[in-house]
């Protein structure tokens, strides 16, 4: 099996050559404006189908609320703000995405989101958030980013060094499936030209073992199967503590 799902990723990566040679052009830019708007049609649906599961998951947020202060939020990979509903009344906003063509789609969300407080939006990739001051967050939200950073112990590694003592990190992501199932095999064969139309978007990644390794005091992490795509079925859900 292992020798037939890399004779067919081989096929489908010198498929992919003008894709390999538009990225090495520099070309790939182009698409960069356009995927948000894609992003803003697909998670629509994503929260059509995961908004009890994302409804669980950030009842917890209040948790984390400091007595007689506001709760404050910085999310790593914002997109065009499909999590800002699920987020508690009267809580600060910190955006943060390394595409800015996700701007204006961030002003309609805000709009639409008016019991949430829009303190900034920066541009920045998960591994460098230098704008961000050291334990200034209570709280730090990240789905369905970690499967496109292009290191995500160092992404940790700034998530923790953002929260506050006792901080929370929210995530929601989806994973590589079991290796004996035909979810394994079909993620790593279709992994090249995923990896483009998804933006960098990797469908091959175990991000619970980074996640544990990471130093957080506590961890609640579990595994589920989302009513998706069958090569995004896997998921993790959970929220770690520093």
């Amino acid at each position: 099996m292992a020798l037939i799902m890399a004779f067919c990723t081989l096929i489908f990566n010198v498929l992919c050559l003008p894709l390999h040679l538009i990225k090495a052009l520099g070309m790939y830019e182009i698409y960069k404006r356009v995927f948000p708007i894609c992003l803003y049609r697909c998670s629509i649906i994503y929260n059509n189908k995961m908004h009890d599961k994302k409804k669980e998951l950030f009842r917890s947020l209040p948790e984390f609320n400091r007595h007689g202060k506001q709760l404050t939020i910085l999310e790593i990979g914002c997109g065009t703000g499909s999590n800002f509903q699920f987020y508690p009344p009267g809580c600060k906003v910190i955006c943060t995405d390394p595409n800015p063509h996700f701007k204006k789609y961030l002003k309609s969300s805000m709009e639409g989101n008016d019991h949430i407080t829009f303190d900034r939006f920066v541009v920045a990739s998960g591994e460098d958030m230098g704008a961000i001051e050291s334990e200034s967050v209570d709280v730090v939200v990240c789905t369905l980013v970690l499967c496109s950073v292009n290191n995500i112990p160092k992404t940790l590694q700034e998530t923790r060094r953002m929260l506050r003592p006792g901080g929370g990190f929210f995530f929601m992501e989806h994973v590589v499936g079991e290796p004996s199932t035909w979810t394994y095999f079909f993620q790593h064969v279709l992994q090249p030209p995923w990896y483009y139309f998804g933006d960098g978007c990797e469908i091959v990644r175990d991000t619970w073992k980074p996640l544990e390794a990471a130093g957080f005091s506590d961890l609640k992490l579990k595994h589920v199967e989302a009513p998706l795509l069958f090569l995004i079925k896997p998921h993790i859900i959970g929220y770690a503590v520093k």
